[in-house]
């Protein structure tokens, strides 16, 4: 997951079993320029690799590494490598230049998007009309930037061997549930809690080290039915805990009921529910008789 230079994408939607040529290795005399002045946006995925890998909690590779911005349709905050200001821009984990020596420093860990490059995968939201539910259609393109000499090594490639090559495919196994809540854009136009649910969001999709404190340390287990067997396992397990936060997510933005309520917090939850609507419907009855008797005196 890239921000792709539109100009550079090849107009053409490729399937898994389209072919395409490329190879990039430390002999190319464009070796590494791909991974300067570029905007990768991570996922949770993403985040459990490169900190396990550093020996660093997500909340300090978080604040060393990233940036986020929030996303315009959907108001989630989106979660993006910090390019390295003292090196020309340059990924933080990149050793600039030509030759052996040269190249990422975190290969075998990098981020989905730097495994795709220079294919860019695409996801659609359409509905489903027999179930009427949303489905996510994938698909894949070319990005053909000016700098690139790799689409003149002639290795040919289809895209379903270029992700297998890649290890692409674990970390799309790994994300897709998470894009799919990302797509999720019928919030609520004013929402007073938005600043609240941008910060749980964040820390649930990416601060898992924060998340699991938050789990165990706060009320969430007087409020959530979470079994022992799974939390025994969330305490050492980030995948795991990816995962539940994940159930967390779909339970704040209102996509599924995966993680319940505690019987009587889901009582009182009800309890709540209904005054509000009887207040609703009160002050809708009171409006209606003021219109009522307005209109009477005229």
């Amino acid at each position: 997951m890239v921000s792709l230079n539109n100009k550079a994408v090849i107009p053409t939607k490729f399937e898994l079993d389209s072919e395409f040529s490329f190879r990039c290795h430390p002999g190319c005399a464009c070796f590494t320029r791909c991974c300067c002045n570029i905007e990768i946006l991570l996922t949770p995925y993403d985040v459990v690799r490169m900190k396990q890998r550093l020996g660093l909690s997500s909340t300090e590779f978080l604040k060393k590494y990233t940036r986020f911005e929030e996303d315009a349709k959907t108001t989630h905050p989106l979660l993006y490598m910090r390019m390295d200001a003292e090196n020309d821009l340059y990924c933080p984990f990149v050793t600039p230049g030509q030759g052996e020596g040269k190249g990422c420093n975190i290969y075998s860990d990098r981020p989905a998007a730097c495994r795709y490059y220079p294919v860019g995968q695409a996801t659609h939201r359409i509905m489903d009309d027999k179930n009427e539910q949303p489905l996510h259609d994938e698909w894949y393109v070319i990005v053909k930037e000016d700098h690139c000499l790799g689409f003149n090594e002639g290795k040919k490639w289809t895209v379903a061997d270029w992700r297998q090559d890649q290890d692409a495919a674990l970390y799309d196994d790994m994300n897709r549930e998470w894009k799919n809540i990302m797509m999720k854009q019928d919030l609520p136009k004013v929402d007073k809690n938005r600043e609240k649910r941008q910060q749980m969001f964040y820390m649930a999709s990416y601060d898992l080290d924060l998340f699991r404190r938050y789990v165990t340390e706060s009320r969430f287990l007087e409020i959530f039915e979470v079994p022992p067997s799974t939390l025994d396992t969330i305490r050492e397990d980030d995948i795991e805990l990816m995962r539940f936060g994940f159930s967390y997510l779909k339970y704040l933005l209102v996509i599924s009921q995966e993680l319940k309520l505690k019987p009587h917090v889901a009582e009182a939850q009800t309890a709540r529910i209904a005054e509000m609507r009887a207040q609703e419907d009160a002050a809708r009855e009171a409006r209606i008789a003021e219109a009522k008797r307005a209109k009477g005196k005229q």
